[in-house]
């Protein structure tokens, strides 16, 4: 295996790589791919002879997370022109958990999709991944597996640390935060825009331990982004020297064959959920990781979640799952490579990544910095249960608690349902004083899941009644099919499967059912007995269709249920036989 430099031991030549197959041979077609690069005025010597390396870029107007991208490129493209390549930057859909409605997991696999196909058409030889919003870092990823391409992923990085009247604010965590606090009539009008402004400094992503920078870290962990690159501010100088270094290795990769398939085994995602784990993940990191491993062709599932959640401590201090700080602290106190250093003891250490090197090399060396914020193992935010996996006869293929982020009382629980069954009629009633319900009760949304939702929105913590917000009350038990953001908190139960929409248990519970849950020993059940629920299954019908055309009318159809990873049935590896190259006529 090669230290990362240029020309050591390649693995290729110029003439056995894949762009050449487009612009060497002398016939007519390759006439029209040289001289079209030439319309754009380039010169043959720019190209001939080199790695053709292609720039998924998720830059646009409507994502503020990568709105350093549009001029981050040119510093990947700089890189890979000092590393004798030649690059092709190629947009790709953006997906912004700001704007995008009803929810950018909707198209996760449409990005998936859209980038396979961009990498498998065009005369490419590797390429450089810059995501970093919630569903952009799996989305590519999974196209990047699929295509089989030598790859590195760029993470946009986490924006600067939120400030308001001299508190310093987390995105998504202190936004529910404040307003309930707004809702209880403590904050003013004007408090909440100083609010707005404050809450967002800079470009970069989320700056809690949120999906986006749950998934970076993931991207890291399992060896496809280079060591430290996850957590580095987006408006850190750091970041931009960091993506010149991604051009300049994934040149070398290329010569190396350094792809995917090499990185991605079963060991790289164990160590992937080792470190979700420890960093206090957000749930969703669960579905991304099982839709990689999938793709990978590797078998990685919730079970594998759970036993880790049982040994692995929580040591990084980052809201939500900590008190006080932020992805800035984190990378300040030694970011990953530290916190890997830290858990060395559980990680699979010869794993492969794209320095060419193993974990193992990479973390040698690493320090904390600040003991508080990158934990010991003798002292550790939770000595267990970041995430935890229920099952029972709500949810017999699984559901999700964040056990770190919640309060400890709702842990072992039994409480009368009030079911919704859609968001509409939720919001609609849950801010009426004369609502029946107390601080006990289970609040249980469903028709929100993959299928229902449709693509399992953001729902998953439900809002406080407001009758209880007045009282003080800040959290209690939530139960859907549905999701939530990454930086959300509380006792939210989710990815119930199987979901309502199809006919899973949590379609069968009715308001005043009483709900126990026990998260110690893994269990959730509704306390109704097993005749009854037949009498109501054989009663319940299915809502309506969600799509009659289009994206949605396929994404109904071919999406796989949450325990599975959500991806597309005919795009898992092993549906059916690997896409050949297309044909160059």
């Amino acid at each position: 295996m090669t230290d990362g430099k240029a020309g050591d031991a390649r693995a290729k030549d110029a003439k056995s790589l894949r762009s050449a197959r487009w612009f060497a041979p002398d016939d007519l077609r390759s006439f029209g791919h040289r001289s079209r690069a030439m319309q754009m005025g380039y010169a043959p010597e720019e190209w001939a002879g080199k790695p053709v390396i292609a720039i998924l870029n998720t830059w646009s107007d409507a994502q503020p997370c990568h709105m350093h991208f549009k001029s981050r490129v040119e510093d990947v493209k700089r890189g890979i022109l000092q590393a004798g390549g030649f690059p092709m930057e190629l947009p790709a859909l953006s997906l912004s958990e700001s704007f995008l409605k009803p929810t950018t997991m909707l198209y996760r696999n449409l990005l998936a999709m859209d980038a396979e196909e961009l990498l498998r058409g065009h005369p490419v030889d590797g390429v450089v991944l810059m995501g970093g919003c919630d569903k952009t870092t799996p989305a590519l990823l999974l196209g990047a597996i699929s295509a089989g391409l030598p790859t590195i992923y760029l993470p946009a990085g986490p924006m600067l640390r939120g400030n308001w009247k001299g508190k310093v604010l987390g995105s998504g965590s202190d936004a529910w935060k404040f307003w309930d606090e707004r809702r209880a009539g403590k904050i003013s009008d004007a408090d909440w825009v100083d609010v707005e402004a404050g809450i967002a400094r800079s470009y970069g992503t989320c700056m809690t331990m949120g999906t986006a920078a749950t998934m970076m870290a993931m991207a890291e962990a399992l060896g496809m982004a280079l060591p430290g690159a996850s957590s580095i501010p987006a408006a850190d100088a750091n970041h931009i020297r960091m993506a010149s270094e991604c051009g300049r290795r994934i040149v070398d990769m290329v010569w190396e064959d350094l792809t995917p398939a090499r990185i991605l085994s079963r060991e790289a995602f164990l160590n992937a959920i080792t470190v979700a784990m420890a960093v206090g993940c957000s749930t969703n990191a669960i579905i991304h990781l099982i839709a990689l491993a999938r793709r990978a062709g590797q078998d990685i599932g919730l079970d594998d979640f759970e036993r880790a959640s049982r040994t692995v401590p929580v040591i990084a201090n980052i809201r939500p799952s900590g008190d006080t700080y932020l992805m800035e602290d984190f990378f300040y106190a030694g970011g990953l490579p530290g916190l890997l250093e830290r858990i060395r003891k559980y990680l699979h250490l010869d794993c492969l990544t794209v320095t060419g090197r193993t974990i193992g090399d990479n973390i040698k060396g690493a320090e904390v910095y600040n003991d508080d914020v990158i934990r010991s193992l003798d002292d550790p935010i939770y000595k267990e249960g970041a995430l935890a996996v229920l099952k029972g006869n709500l949810a017999p293929d699984g559901c999700v608690i964040k056990p770190s982020a919640c309060a400890p009382r709702f842990l072992k629980h039994t409480g009368p349902a009030l079911v919704f069954d859609d968001y509409p009629s939720m919001k609609a009633v849950i801010d009426r004083d004369d609502l029946d319900v107390t601080e006990d009760t289970v609040l249980i949304l469903r028709n929100a899941g993959p299928q229902g939702g449709p693509g399992m929105p953001e729902w998953g913590m439900l809002p406080i009644p407001a009758k209880l917000v007045k009282q003080g009350v800040r959290d209690m038990v939530r139960i859907s099919d549905a999701r939530m953001s990454g930086t959300s908190y509380g006792a939210c139960i989710l990815h119930v499967a199987p979901e309502s929409y199809i006919g899973g248990p949590l379609a069968l519970v009715r308001t005043g059912d009483l709900i126990a849950l026990d998260v110690d020993k893994r269990t959730i059940d509704m306390k109704v007995p097993a005749d009854e629920l037949e009498r109501r299954r054989a009663a319940w019908r299915q809502p309506g269709p969600r799509y009659e055309r289009g994206y949605g009318w396929m994404f109904t159809r071919h999406i796989k249920q949450a325990d599975e990873g959500c991806d597309f049935d005919f795009l898992e590896t092993g549906f059916g036989a690997p896409v050949s190259e297309p044909s160059i006529y």
